[in-house]
């Protein structure tokens, strides 16, 4: 009975699995979406995070929006849905996300471009060699947008059990004549 103490134990710790209690989903915490952002974090479990950063003017009239993820050593992601929305506050769908590059980067080493498949690779690993891996993603958004939009990122499957993820909020800012992230 002794020998089987420790193992018993250690079963039991794996079957509580882990509190997960996420900050709201949707960024946007006021009507006005006053409050003006550079970039915001949300966390997922097992110490995986989902980040967007303010948009880029592009040449062709569009923006560039970066959205990182960070995996500890040890950790996996997978998207459960397809693709980066824009869509209109809580509403339809204006336009969806050209993906235009990922890049994998270990906390201890150079970024490596990671080849895209059919838009967004289905699953995230990180490596054992560093600490974290992070995964930047540049989205291209083209043409004319609305005055005020959301980005939602994938909701994703952490282990066997699905999460939604962040909705980010952007809005046009008059006096800098640019669009800035939101709360």
């Amino acid at each position: 009975m002794r020998r089987y103490a420790p193992l018993s134990l250690l079963l039991i710790l794996a079957a509580c699995g882990e509190a997960y209690d996420p900050p709201p989903l949707y960024q946007a915490t006021s009507a006005d979406c006053g409050t003006l952002l550079d970039a915001d974090t949300f966390p997922l479990p097992r110490g995986i995070t989902v980040s967007a950063t303010n948009p880029i003017p592009t040449p062709d009239g569009g923006i560039d929006i970066g959205v990182n993820y960070l995996l500890p050593r040890t950790t996996q992601l997978q998207f459960a849905t397809d693709g980066f929305p824009l869509t209109l506050p809580k509403g339809a769908v204006v336009e969806k996300a050209e993906v235009v590059s990922v890049y994998q980067r270990p906390t201890n080493q150079r970024a490596e471009i990671v080849e895209i498949v059919n838009g967004v690779p289905l699953a995230l690993m990180s490596v054992g060699t560093a600490d974290h891996t992070q995964f930047r993603y540049r989205l291209h958004f083209k043409g004319k947008l609305p005055p005020r939009f959301d980005l939602v990122t994938p909701d994703v499957k952490i282990g066997q059990k699905r999460y939604e993820s962040r909705v980010f909020t952007y809005r046009w800012v008059e006096q800098t004549k640019s669009y800035s992230m939101c709360r």
